[in-house]
């Protein structure tokens, strides 16, 4: 299946089928955004690691396939296919990916009380 627009806001994919694994590194592949929301997958490769950072925004990350580790808030959690996390924006977040791995990861606006 290859990406198929259906409108201006829909878009249909196979997500196993856009991962491409690095030699090294990080790919990563924005599928689709809008005002509020950023849809990026990311293709780590085995080794990889990402520095402890923050985001202004709310993120998830759904794992697709391989294992990892995230380091979230001083907390380790195991990556693995099917794992869902909401980090709330500006919480301390590192990576590390034990083999090759992929994941959703959503970018969202923080939501603010008034």
């Amino acid at each position: 299946m290859t990406n198929q627009t259906i409108s201006k806001q829909s878009l249909v994919t196979q997500l196993r089928e856009q991962i491409e694994y690095p030699r090294a590194g990080v790919f990563s592949k924005v599928l689709i955004q809008d005002q509020a929301c950023q849809y990026t997958l990311f293709c780590l490769a085995a080794t990889t690691e990402i520095s402890e950072h923050t985001s202004t925004r709310n993120a998830t990350v759904n794992v697709l396939e391989g294992k990892g580790v995230l380091n979230l808030s001083g907390e380790d959690i195991t990556l693995e296919p099917g794992v869902f996390i909401f980090m709330p924006a500006n919480a301390p977040h590192a990576l590390k990916a034990e083999e090759n791995l992929a994941f959703l990861l959503t970018l969202s606006e923080k939501v603010t009380n008034k």
